[in-house]
């Protein structure tokens, strides 16, 4: 499996917009808008690629000069708990680490939660809804 930043535009980007739309997007009759797309542009895109197919992706946001927010966390339903995500989570946390970030958070939905738990997050939060289902704010010193 190899973890790479991706660019906007890229057929790697397409294949990432695609699994987040099949995995998150679609199962709650949701879609993307040019705009939403337009705006990743200054997002840090990251995927997880088998040869040339993606198996799981994410991206991270600045937030501010010292926090990083990760956003679009998705693995393909057929590999998950196989260690992609985890591989993803790292990767990305590397990232904003030498990048200078100092924190890493989210908008967890509810359902993950135990996932970003084990990964050394905390619940930050109350209950919140975004995009029609329950999030929670989750976050992570990066040392």
């Amino acid at each position: 499996m190899a973890l790479k930043i991706l660019d906007h535009g890229s057929f790697e980007y397409r294949q990432m917009v695609k699994l987040r739309d099949d995995i998150l997007r679609k199962p709650l009759g949701l879609g993307f808008t040019p705009e939403e797309l337009e705006e990743e542009k200054s997002n840090m895109l990251i995927g997880a690629f088998e040869e040339e197919d993606i198996l799981g992706c994410c991206m991270l946001v600045e937030e501010n000069p010292s926090t990083v927010r990760l956003r679009q966390m998705a693995v393909l339903n057929n590999l998950q708990g196989k260690g992609i995500g985890r591989a993803l989570m790292t990767f990305a946390e590397n990232i904003a680490r030498d990048r200078g970030y100092k924190t890493l958070s989210m908008h967890a939905r509810k359902n993950a939660i135990g996932f970003y738990e084990k990964m050394g997050y905390k619940v930050a939060s109350d209950e919140f809804t975004e995009v029609t289902i329950p999030h929670y704010v989750m976050e992570k010193k990066l040392a």
